[in-house]
């Protein structure tokens, strides 16, 4: 019995070997126009949006390259200079349903640890709400509050507590 099922396992492993293979005659195929341009580069991909979903991540003249919203003092109100940016990255989830971010809250030293453990996550949620609001899924969405435990800039100036209130946008799998 066993001797016969390693048969036909062989059996069907041949057979759809033998199905895949090719002669490489291509003579008299139809060919699919896929769209190219003067230069002969295809222009859209399988989902069709013109363009790899992760190249402008990457480009320094997208406005997605900048990735950190800053608040003032004890705020979790986005200031209006960041809506754009948050417009542009809620835009581009919402076009990349698969892509996944962090929101990581941060904040300055003052105050004790546990306030700014809260403060950094009500600042990644409101960053959230915005991007629920622009069309972004909730599952794409995670969040992190490392409150004042991960400063960008060290000292105890308002120039380091200004770069330290912040929620930082980090692509995952990216």
């Amino acid at each position: 019995m066993k001797n016969q099922l390693n048969r036909l396992l062989a059996l069907a492993l041949v057979a759809l070997l033998a199905g895949c293979s090719s002669t490489g005659d291509t003579e008299g195929a139809d060919v699919e126009d896929r769209g190219t341009d003067a230069e002969g580069v295809v222009t859209s991909g399988a989902a069709d949006t013109g363009s790899f979903p992760g190249a402008s991540l990457d480009d320094p003249n997208s406005s997605l390259s900048r990735r950190v919203i800053y608040f003032e003092y004890d705020s979790i109100e986005i200031v209006s200079e960041d809506q754009d940016l948050i417009a542009a990255h809620a835009d581009h989830l919402a076009n990349n349903p698969n892509q996944m971010v962090s929101l990581e809250g941060h904040g300055d030293e003052r105050g004790s640890r546990e306030y700014n453990i809260g403060l950094g996550d009500r600042r990644a949620q409101s960053v959230r709400r915005v991007f629920e609001l622009q069309g972004v899924s909730p599952q794409q969405i995670s969040i992190v509050s490392y409150g004042e435990e991960k400063p960008t800039a060290e000292g105890h100036s308002e120039a380091a507590w200004r770069l330290n209130r912040r929620v930082e946008i980090v692509y995952m799998g990216y």
